[in-house]
């Protein structure tokens, strides 16, 4: 693939278009609609959330295993 700086301004602009085209074709949504989905989802799943909660010590994959002593 050709990087940006080494296309005709014709091969930017059809890329473009084409990007464009493809946009045309997605659903919109209202932002108050999906803002709100999105608000109650994340509240709904908060209990389950191991950035709110933590983690247990005991299911940790990244706790230490063991100490390194230096003497």
């Amino acid at each position: 693939a050709k990087m940006a700086q080494d296309m005709t301004e014709k091969e930017l602009l059809k890329m473009e278009l084409d990007q464009l085209k493809k946009e045309v074709k997605n659903e919109r949504q209202m932002v108050s609609k999906t803002a709100k989905e999105l608000k109650d989802y994340i509240e709904s799943m908060a209990g389950e959330d191991p950035l709110l909660k933590g983690v247990p010590e005991d299911k940790n994959p990244f706790k230490e295993k063991g100490g390194c002593t230096i003497s």
